[in-house]
């Protein structure tokens, strides 16, 4: 397991610019990535997370007298946003102050988020017929919250790489959180400081880390494990507030005292990893059908929320009992996972591109030294940074 692997991440030299940290022999990945530089083990995990985040927000109405649902859904629910945030981490790892790191931060994170904002609050106003529903910078809609945690995970890159200890020291800052209720939701403060011991792990994950998962006794252990999991849930479904997984709320404010902080979250931290490690020897490392998809997932992600909204607004569990039959509640799974794999194609991201991914050259100050470089072709374009969803 990761934390089993770099119990308490200390801060190393990273590989020079353009080169990989050594791996070691017997360890050395098999697949190597394509020209295009994505590796599709990581498009692999990020199209199945997000499919897995769908599942989640469709199987919601149904944990509602649910015992089944709801022991799906507590399982998915520790560790789907973890991975997503664990690969955002490991993929921030070249982050800096930069003005070309900055301003993709700034296209591909703030930008997207205050354009769902005011989205996502009009797409309000028409379902509830009601103009005067405001529209809220501080107060990240829905889905919206991810976008701005990462926003502010990104931006501390450069404190995780200083500190000594930087995991352990986000345990106590994730810890602190869930028992202070005076954190409040401003910018989703309370999940970005709750999560964020994921993101600072997978900030000092390397690529060895990830190749301890292709291990054949781990993949094989995985699957029970995870069937563990489910069984597991299923007991605890009547004995625990699900809200403890959204990691949405202090502690107090789910009816018990401060001093339960540590051990639920150091808990909760310790079943997600466990989780996610399962899930990630799971995924296919080669290229599949759906890798190409993993390119798309913060569409698919952004997108879905509209749909999930209309079946509230709308009743369609309600009106239709059949849902919440064994065939209807397989039917709904079948159609989420078709929904958000429609929503990570092609022709959908190049749709929406100019709203989840505008490039707004035109905003941005030209770099006159890195332009002065380029014309005497003594420097190669500098890559952008991975967007990491």
């Amino acid at each position: 397991m990761f934390s089993a692997a770099i119990p308490f991440v200390r801060n190393v030299d990273p590989a020079p610019e353009g080169q990989q940290a050594p791996v070691p022999r017997a360890l050395a990945p098999r697949v190597k990535p394509p020209s295009g530089g994505r590796d599709p083990f990581f498009d692999n995990a990020k199209y199945l997370a997000v499919v897995l985040v769908a599942l989640g927000h469709t199987w919601e109405p149904l944990t509602h007298g649910g015992r089944a649902a709801m022991a799906l859904y507590m399982t998915v629910y520790t560790f789907h946003m973890p991975v997503f945030i664990l690969i955002s981490g490991y993929l921030s790892r070249g982050f800096d102050l930069s003005p070309a790191k900055l301003k993709r931060l700034i296209t591909s994170v703030a930008v997207p988020y205050v354009v769902f904002e005011v989205l996502y609050t009009f797409f309000q106003r028409w379902l509830q017929n009601d103009p005067n529903e405001p529209i809220s910078l501080t107060s990240p809609y829905y889905l919206d919250w991810f976008l701005a945690a990462l926003f502010v995970w990104r931006l501390s890159t450069p404190i995780w790489k200083l500190v000594r200890w930087p995991v352990p020291l986000a345990l106590v800052i994730a810890v602190l959180a869930a028992a202070s209720p005076e954190v409040g939701n401003d910018f989703a403060m309370m999940r970005v400081l709750q999560f964020l011991p994921f993101f600072v792990l997978g900030l000092h994950l390397t690529p060895a880390h990830f190749d301890l998962l292709r291990r054949r006794a781990l993949r094989i252990a995985a699957v029970p494990v995870m069937l563990g999991a489910v069984v597991f849930a299923y007991w605890a479904a009547p004995r625990i507030n699900a809200a403890w997984f959204r990691h949405n709320d202090a502690v107090q404010d789910l009816g018990v005292p401060a001093w339960v902080s540590p051990v639920m979250e150091l808990a909760l931290f310790g079943c997600s990893m466990v989780l996610t490690v399962c899930f990630l020897a799971l995924v296919p490392r080669r290229q599949a059908w759906f890798t190409k998809l993993g390119a798309g997932t913060l569409y698919g992600y952004l997108l879905h929320g509209f749909v999930i909204k209309m079946s509230r607004w709308f009743g369609w569990y309600d009106d239709f009992s059949w849902v919440r039959t064994p065939v209807g509640e397989i039917v709904v799974t079948v159609l989420a996972a078709a929904l958000i794999t429609l929503l990570c194609t092609r022709p959908v991201r190049r749709v929406f591109r100019y709203v989840v991914e505008p490039k707004l050259s035109w905003a941005f100050k030209e770099n006159a030294a890195a332009l002065a470089r380029a014309r005497a072709g003594t420097a190669d374009a500098a890559p952008s940074s991975s967007p990491g969803y």
